[in-house]
């Protein structure tokens, strides 16, 4: 058995103290920290804040010698038991590392927790103890021997069920409710005072009793716990699954208010994408899984080009399952499909990298963006949400099965989730070969299309799909600075450029990201609006920018009407004819 004990010892400091018992084994002792957390694909070099490291063996020191940037190796020549003491600095406030101050506390184990390496695969233990007075202990850990706040043993079949599970400290709101007879817990630490907590808790049980639903029908899911973690800040969003949890940030106006109005904010709905985001991956990655990451490899970057089906696929799910749960209908889902339909077409780099090699790259590019990664790269989510579409609505334009049943995407879903192993994308081929009556009008079989939308970089024929579903595609013009293709930020009275994209008109007349850009013939800008107000775009015009504290003057040439700054809206047609009608009743009416 592994031991581990965990303590908030110096809370101003940001610190945890960690004690690791191991019994003895032959040979010295290998020792690691993971270089990244699964769900977030960076090398984040954890072991950067392990400081002070001992080891004993009774009252003797053991020499440890450090092998490279995250792995030690323990010299205990003995044959007693091997304890093991460091500390951890803990002032990252994401939901990917740990955090610690006099308010709360946070981690994922990844971030705190030494691997035995060769002995990952036993049984794991740790004790959570010596926190300040009014604090609880929150996670989905199977709790051994623990008090009423929470303190005391936890247990894991292994190292990697251990990490698996962040854990919440300090004083919270916690909430509880059961899914299809599963309990579930919403714990929710930094809430306004009125934050109207019972209604979020009511919506996140809708959203897990439909998902639950979608995967197992009336059987029982393989957890038996679930637990929501919520962080809310003054501004803050993101999420990161785990196995039977998710730890989630959120700003803290994103919650309506008691009292308020029923329709839910825009912000508000955002979030309950989020959540129904993070649970829909309690299936789809974190037990359906790619075959690259059976199993994980925590000292490297575990790599994989099916993110686009992980990420994407639940990106495209998330909202679905907002509709079938009646959260939103089906004239705001569309609007909510319009926004990573316009991120993707204002991306140049889906013209030159496929979603497949954005998720190979995901390591170098996607968690490190600078002002050349829209034209150099396509997101994973946003595109591989869209594919997702694109699938859904050709498996549905087919001919019904013989069972009388109309394909979908719901049924590949289902046929990979009943493989009950890691995946590859010849088993998604597959699924929807056996899911489909026939191939798809606009290919020999479903490989071809796969290939041509996963692995190509053309466009997506979205537009012409969703004609068939009786959705009304219209195009406009963007806002100037879209039209010119460079994104701009507005800060303390000054317009600065932070991308330019490739192709565009901004590039031929030599913006370039950072420029501070003062004038328009002439014309001071201060504001996005400032560029609507003066932009002539029938006639070339002077731009005066200021880079590196020089004064330029550049020329923006005349621009015809083109694909360039197009915002697409999606919209439900008033008259669809009634093939169109009955199919978007099927796909939009849950």
């Amino acid at each position: 058995m592994i031991d581990y004990l965990i303590e908030p010892a110096q809370v101003h400091a940001h610190r945890y103290a960690v004690t690791l018992k191991l019994p003895r084994t032959e040979g010295p002792v290998r020792l690691s920290l993971p270089v990244w957390i699964p769900g977030s694909y960076l090398v984040r070099e954890f072991a950067r804040h392990l400081m002070n490291l001992q080891a004993t063996q009774g009252k003797t020191p053991c020499r440890i010698l450090q092998e490279d940037k995250t792995t030690w190796l323990v010299d205990a020549p003995g044959r007693g038991a091997i304890t093991v003491r460091y500390e951890v600095y803990a002032n990252d406030t994401s939901v990917r590392a740990a955090f610690l101050d006099a308010r709360r506390g946070f981690f994922n184990g990844t971030s705190v927790f030494l691997c035995v390496e060769r002995q990952a695969q036993g049984p794991h233990r740790v004790r959570i103890t010596g926190l300040p007075k009014g604090w609880g202990v929150a996670t989905a850990l199977k709790p051994g021997q623990v008090d009423a706040h929470g303190q005391g043993w936890y247990e894991a079949a292994n190292y990697d069920e251990l990490v698996d599970h962040p854990v919440e400290l300090g004083k919270f709101w916690r909430g509880q409710f059961k899914a299809r007879g599963i309990p579930h817990e919403l714990v929710v630490t930094g809430a306004a005072d009125d934050a109207d907590l019972d209604r979020l808790m009511a919506d996140t049980q809708r959203l897990c009793e439909a998902q639950i639903a979608f995967w197992h029908g009336r059987r029982k899911p393989a957890f038996d716990r679930y637990v929501f973690l919520l962080n809310m800040v003054e501004d803050g969003y993101g999420g990161l699954e785990h196995r039977e949890s998710t730890a989630l940030i959120c700003s803290r106006r994103d919650i309506p208010r008691r009292g308020q109005e029923p329709a839910p904010s825009e912000a508000y709905t955002t979030l309950l994408g989020l959540i129904s985001h993070e649970y829909f991956h309690t299936w789809n990655v974190k037990r359906l899984k790619p075959s690259e990451f059976a199993p994980y490899d925590y000292t490297r970057e575990n790599y994989t080009r099916m993110l686009w089906f992980f990420e994407g696929f639940t990106s495209y799910y998330d909202d679905q399952f907002l509709l079938r749960t009646q959260r939103i209908d089906a004239a705001h889902y569309l609007r909510l499909l319009t926004k990573p339909l316009n991120q993707v077409l204002a991306t140049p780099g889906r013209q030159v990298q496929s979603v497949a090699q954005a998720s190979f790259d995901a390591w170098t590019r996607y968690y490190r963006p600078d002002e050349n990664t829209a034209n150099a790269t396509v997101s994973y989510y946003t595109k591989g949400s869209l594919v997702a579409l694109a699938l859904d609505l050709s498996l549905r334009l087919g001919p019904a099965r013989a069972d009388g049943r109309q394909p979908s995407l719901d049924g590949v879903m289902l046929r990979l989730w009943a493989l009950q192993r890691p995946i590859t994308e010849d088993d998604v081929v597959t699924a929807l070969t056996d899911e489909a009556s026939a191939p798809p009008q606009h290919a020999a079989d479903w490989r071809t299309q796969l290939n041509d939308w996963v692995h190509g970089t053309d466009d997506l024929p979205l537009q012409a799909l969703l004609t068939e579903f009786g959705v009304q595609w219209t195009s406009r013009k963007g806002p100037v600075a879209q039209q010119l293709g460079v994104r701009v930020q507005e800060a303390s009275g000054s317009l600065k450029a932070q991308a330019v994209m490739h192709g565009s008109a901004a590039e031929a007349a030599g913006i370039s990201a950072g420029d501070e850009l003062i004038a328009l013939d002439n014309w001071r800008l201060r504001r996005t609006d400032d560029l609507t107000q003066w932009r002539r775009p029938e006639r070339s015009q002077s731009l005066l920018i200021c880079r590196d504290q020089q004064l330029q003057t550049l020329t923006l040439a005349a621009t015809k009407a083109s694909d360039w700054g197009q915002v697409v809206a999606l919209s439900l047609a008033s008259a669809p004819t009634a093939s169109a009608e009955l199919r978007r009743k099927a796909w939009l009416d849950r």
